[in-house]
């Protein structure tokens, strides 16, 4: 982080002024922490701190001050103090991203990593970028977003019956995380999981997101089909949870720039995936 003298800025929607990035518990709107939040700094102190989470709402608070990866922490407050110009005149959340959507939720929508200048900035995932867009005007087209359009934390938007969770928390160089960082920051998406009882079905954007689901639940002890399923489009796998409960787990193109700009990934197609994703199991 820079030498130079702490500057407030207000924020888009409540004109309150913040640092960048955000500390913790100082009235973001949605910042799920306080000021004396556990932070966790090690890979072990995340698994720690996850496992003593009771609720999600207790979870995002402890993985949004999370500073166990020393190159994304940097990188998220770097981004958080520069700035793109279009958002100058604005504070950066520049802290891990907190999941988002229904605690109740029957399916999460995965994805990979907060945008640096999109969910950094927002602090809320998928907020503040294209790809975003994409996803919350689907939520939005099958009934489960209240509104088409998000702008930032406190926008009054609202998911019912799904969540979004990402693998990686933090914004990183690139759009990159590395395999250490995401084994950190696997612990916090482990828990999760565990903490969504009613989960069904799951939505995977893009490969990665895809690989780690089917890791997870490898290492909480899920029934996987061997050998492991490949991604694709439409792709289905089945899972079983030790409870006995059967999850769908869906593959869908990722919705970045290139597969929507292309048409890689259309509207239909990414529709079409929700919806089966959501569907009931028997």
């Amino acid at each position: 982080m820079s030498e130079t003298p702490e500057r407030l800025l207000p924020h888009p929607l409540t004109g309150q002024l913040f640092a960048s990035p955000v500390p913790p518990g100082t009235g973001w709107p949605e910042d799920p922490a306080a000021p004396d939040t556990p932070v966790a700094h090690t890979a072990r102190q995340v698994r720690e701190l996850a496992a003593t989470a009771q609720d999600v709402d207790q979870l995002n608070a402890l993985c949004s001050v999370c500073s166990a990866c020393e190159r994304l922490v940097e990188w998220r407050e770097d981004v958080a103090e520069r700035k793109r110009a279009s958002f100058a005149g604005e504070p950066y959340w520049g802290r891990p991203v907190p999941s988002y959507g229904d605690p109740h939720a029957r399916f999460a929508v995965v994805g990979l990593a907060p945008a640096a200048n999109g969910g950094n900035r927002t602090g809320r995932m998928f907020t503040g970028d294209r790809s975003g867009d994409w996803v919350y005007a689907a939520l939005h087209r099958a009934g489960y977003a209240e509104h088409e359009t998000v702008s930032t934390a406190g926008d009054g938007q609202a998911l019912h019956g799904v969540r979004m969770i990402a693998p990686v928390r933090c914004a990183p160089p690139a759009n990159k995380p590395t395999p250490e960082e995401k084994a950190t920051c696997s612990g916090w998406f482990d828990r999760e999981i565990e903490l969504l009882p009613e989960l069904r079905g799951m939505l995977a954007l893009g490969g990665i997101a895809w690989q780690t689901v089917l890791a997870a639940t490898a290492r909480m002890g899920w029934e996987v089909p061997r050998p492991r399923p490949k991604f694709g489009h439409g792709a289905v796998a089945w899972l079983r949870t030790p409870d006995g409960r059967d999850i769908r787990l869906v593959g869908c193109y990722h919705v970045s720039q290139r597969n929507t700009f292309t048409g890689l990934l259309t509207e239909q197609m990414l529709d079409d995936a929700l919806a089966l994703a959501a569907a009931p199991v028997e």
